[in-house]
């Protein structure tokens, strides 16, 4: 069994922007269950250390050299469900209001990556793996191979890049790789680093590491493609022998309809069509929905963005409007959607309801209170809320795209089967066409939707099977 360190820009239970911090949330808690040792290291952002940090555990006290500066740099830990988390801390580059999206992003996480490096000498921990998330990471390979390959400990280390979006890549000036990384220039010259003229982490990553990892099968084969490459599919192509596909699980011990403390009425296979109708019911009468136990209501809890498909509801407005559903929608994002969002609900006041930001409590009580959830992606590299609403008996209607084309089985109405609804192509028709489709399945044919459902309660969304095609990829690199 494997010594691994995970690197992450964010982190569940303690902070999230996305699904990457679901992962770090998950899956060490799910590969040390497995018998490996697994260890977290993440920055201490002013949330975690507001909330955690008469928690903590000090650890070390060192510094690295950034901007030709020597910066001090402070570890502290926490163990939570047998995995140990380390936190870098540095109130100037973390402790701020969010935790991207500043103009010293590179510099703030050249950083990070620099101190996680030399934490390892300073603890004397030596993993047998680091697997390295997201571009926040992916100089990290880079870094120890160029920079430390003289030290026997840091040449037995193997790399693991995961790319849970490969839209988010880290791209910075040239001069970061002097001032910032301690690289030397010719691996900008040889294009080991070199990206659109300056640098970039996630290519980085993808080169140094010795395996690369995409959140679901399909994912990993779209990427290779210019249509979902994002200018990196050459680069990708390279590796592609190296490049593994493992779908995401989610929590089940969070995400349970039977046990949820977030949501008023709990129900399992048995009970879920008396359940989940008292749960449409409640949250109608929360967010000011006309009380009807029987309308089929319709679910979105997302980020608002381009990537998730809105811009195809924005095309339908009037075909949604009148389709015979109720509508909620969780989310913050683009100000084009969300203004259209806010008109949407102002002129349907009673059928559709848009809450502007985000709650995880009424996440939860969307996903088990509606009857379809919507996901209608442009891509999508794993997704997690199809995986939720699942866990519900909410069926999900997705496009066929990214791992939403992995986890979510089409109805079929000749061979009854399927765990939800989908469409093939980036079209408002099809969109359109298959949300009233599944409006017939949901009114005129109670059978087959209640198959559906059975069928939807039943998919594996755990982290088991995933966690083993990890161990297997870790064994691969270690033996």
């Amino acid at each position: 069994m494997a010594s691994i360190l995970m690197v992450a820009g964010e982190g569940l239970p303690f902070i999230k922007t996305g699904g990457l911090a679901d992962v770090i949330g998950s899956l060490p808690k799910a590969l040390t269950e497995r018998g490996h040792e697994v260890k977290v290291v993440m920055p201490l952002y002013k949330k975690i250390s507001e909330k955690y940090y008469n928690e903590l555990h000090f650890d070390c006290e060192y510094s690295v050299s950034i901007n030709y500066h020597e910066v001090p740099v402070r570890v502290f830990s926490k163990v939570v469900d047998n995995v140990c988390f380390f936190f870098i801390q540095h109130q100037g580059y973390f402790e701020r209001d969010s935790l991207y999206g500043y103009q010293d992003d590179g510099e703030r996480f050249g950083y990070f990556q620099k101190a996680v490096i030399e934490m390892l000498n300073q603890l004397n921990y030596w993993p047998n793996i680091i697997h390295c998330h997201d571009w926040h990471t992916g100089m990290i390979p880079c870094m120890v191979k160029e920079t430390h390959d003289a030290d026997p400990r840091y040449g037995a280390i193997r790399f693991v890049y995961t790319i849970h979006n490969l839209a988010y890549q880290g791209n910075f000036g040239p001069e970061m790789l002097d001032s910032c990384l301690g690289l030397p220039y010719y691996l900008l010259d040889n294009g080991n680093v070199r990206f659109d003229g300056g640098i970039s982490f996630m290519k980085s990553g993808i080169l140094y590491a010795d395996k690369v990892t995409t959140v679901s099968p399909t994912y990993a084969q779209e990427i290779l493609s210019p249509q979902y490459g994002e200018h990196l599919e050459a680069v990708l192509n390279m590796r592609k022998y190296d490049l593994w596909g493992i779908v995401n699980g989610i929590d089940i011990e969070l995400w349970n309809p039977n046990t949820d403390p977030e949501i008023p009425y709990h129900f399992n296979k048995v009970n879920i069509a008396a359940q989940k109708k008292k749960a449409k019911m409640a949250l109608q009468e929360e967010l000011g929905l006309e009380k009807n136990p029987d309308v089929m209501m319709v679910g979105v809890v997302s980020r608002l963005t381009w990537q998730k498909g809105f811009y195809l509801l924005m095309e339908q407005l009037d075909a949604l409007c009148a389709a015979p559903i109720q509508l909620v929608i969780l989310g913050s994002g683009e100000s084009q959607i969300e203004n259209k969002f806010h008109e949407l609900e102002d002129g349907n006041k009673g059928k559709i309801c848009f809450y502007y930001g985000y709650n995880e409590s009424l996440a939860h009580r969307i996903y088990a209170a509606s009857d379809l959830f919507l996901m209608p992606s442009l891509f999508e590299p794993c997704g997690i809320s199809q995986l939720c609403s699942m866990r519900y008996g909410t069926l999900p209607l997705v496009r066929e795209t990214g791992g939403l084309k992995d986890t979510v089985d089409a109805y079929n109405e000749y061979e009854k089967s399927g765990n939800g609804f989908s469409f093939e192509n980036y079209d408002s028709n099809e969109l359109i066409h298959t949300l009233y489709y599944a409006c017939d399945v949901y009114y005129n044919r109670k059978e087959d939707w209640e198959m559906l459902q059975r069928n939807a309660l039943n998919t594996d969304v755990s982290w088991q099977q995933s966690a083993k095609t990890y161990s297997l990829l870790y064994d691969e690199l270690v033996d």
